[in-house]
């Protein structure tokens, strides 16, 4: 652990952000250690966390492989960069309207506005736990203080953070292979239609439920699903919370 400007503890990489090495550049730009998280962030995003390895990321910026450790140890540490890269980016919505159900309702679609944007980070959250300072305060810190703000008992500003962060993320997990279920997805409407004939023609007599609700079927992965599921989630947290 290294610790930043303020005192906060973070990963190694956190210590050498920002900081060019005499001489290198990549494509043109002083290398650092953010530009290095920002282009394997990238790949990750675009393509898949297995594709990214030292010798891809090195490639992509236009350096020597072995340049990279002088940033990083390894992949794992690239890795805990970009989860703190993507966390501390998290953009938290204005504070608009502050009542505990519009802030929650906020709060859970920017989470998942997050997740889509940066699919790697879905893995990421489930592989891992951020301690760097740029995600702490981004996804974690800003948030919390924003329900306490909106009226929540400070037990219960955690609980619901939790809630938020859990919900979206299973529900990010759930969507990211069924495109169907995204509206902006280009081919969501003709895939909508491959896997409602897929559910209407099994065989009856096994899934009679499954056929005669073929259409219903294929919304279990989309935006109405998912709007369904967080009201569903507020009416309990106000329940419970006295909001």
């Amino acid at each position: 652990m290294v610790y930043d400007g303020v005192g906060v503890a973070g990963p190694r990489w956190c210590a050498k952000r920002r900081v060019p090495v005499a001489g290198q550049r990549s494509r043109g730009r002083a290398l650092t250690a953010e530009r290095i998280i920002e282009v394997a962030t990238r790949i990750c995003d675009e393509e898949d966390i297995d594709v990214l390895t030292i010798r891809r990321l090195a490639a992509d910026l236009g350096v020597g492989a072995m340049t990279l450790y002088s940033y990083f140890r390894g992949k794992e540490e690239i890795l805990d960069g970009i989860a703190d890269y993507v966390m501390g980016n998290f953009r938290l919505p204005t504070a608009e309207e502050t009542s505990p159900e519009a802030v929650v309702r906020a709060l859970a679609l920017a989470f998942l506005e997050m997740m889509r944007e940066h699919p790697s980070i879905v893995r990421l959250f489930a592989t891992r736990v951020s301690t760097g300072p740029r995600s702490m305060r981004g996804a974690f810190e800003a948030v919390i203080g924003r329900l306490r703000e909106a009226g929540f008992a400070d037990r219960d500003a955690v609980r619901v953070y939790g809630l938020i962060v859990q919900y979206s993320l299973g529900f990010a997990s759930y969507q990211a292979p069924r495109p169907w279920g995204k509206a902006d997805h280009p081919e969501a409407e003709e895939l909508r239609r491959q896997r409602r004939h897929f559910y209407g023609t099994l065989p009856r007599d096994d899934f009679p439920h499954m056929v005669e609700l073929a259409e219903e079927m294929t919304t279990l992965p989309s935006d109405e699903q998912f709007l369904f599921g967080l009201d569903c989630l507020i009416d309990g947290v106000l329940r419970r919370t006295g909001g």
